[in-house]
């Protein structure tokens, strides 16, 4: 089996990830797996997003250039649950297994596919829990008056040019139209509406 290493270690102050390689590469020879590559991020805390070597190691995967991922430990894989989750749900879908020594994790074997599978359907509440409380945050906001998505555009800019010259204020303009006040005067300027300096400096 065509086998990627990965390690990690957060600095370099006297941290080295040699153990985890070292521990890696004799369970991937136990298990008479060919190590074709190897990841190693040195110096990068486990919470950054951009890990070099772990992003071209997902890379990679896509090229479909290993079979399996075998890692030390979960933390020095992933940066959170959520991450975990995510990274193992996209190597299944591209038929990849994964290890963990430490947490004794093979997808590889019978019991570590259940494992798996259970993973991808955590995975898959997180997104409905997440995906309903959007939804409830909605209906919250709507339920109280507020407008949502992308501000309103005024289509008749003549028509701010009308009700201003005839005295409206900005704000009673932008009530009327269902727009913000500077929406409104935006509108009518684009119609090269002529006002006083004091005017064009204050929006009612």
């Amino acid at each position: 089996m065509r086998t990627a290493i990965y390690a990690r270690v957060s600095t370099n102050n006297g941290q080295s990830p040699e153990l985890q390689i070292r521990e890696l590469r004799e369970y991937c020879e136990r298990r008479n797996w060919q190590i074709t590559h190897e990841y190693v991020d040195a110096g990068i805390s486990g919470a950054k997003e951009k890990r070099p070597e772990l992003d071209r190691l997902l890379a990679d995967a896509h090229r479909r250039r290993f079979d399996a991922v075998v890692v030390w430990r979960f933390d020095r894989f992933a940066r959170s649950v959520s991450h975990l989750l995510r990274a193992l749900e996209a190597l299944r879908s591209l038929g990849i297994d994964f290890i963990s020594l430490s947490e004794q994790v093979d997808t590889s074997t019978p019991t570590g596919k259940m494992v798996f599978t259970v993973l991808g359907a955590v995975a898959e509440l997180e997104r409905s829990l997440i995906a309903e409380r959007v939804r409830a945050g909605i209906r919250n906001a709507r339920a109280k008056g507020r407008k949502l998505g992308r501000p309103r555009k005024v289509s008749d800019g003549n028509l701010v040019v009308r009700l201003r010259n005839e005295g409206a204020s900005w704000r009673a303009i932008g009530r009327k139209l269902g727009v913000s006040a500077a929406t409104a005067y935006l509108a009518g300027s684009k119609r090269r509406l002529e006002i006083s300096p004091r005017s064009e400096a204050l929006i009612e």
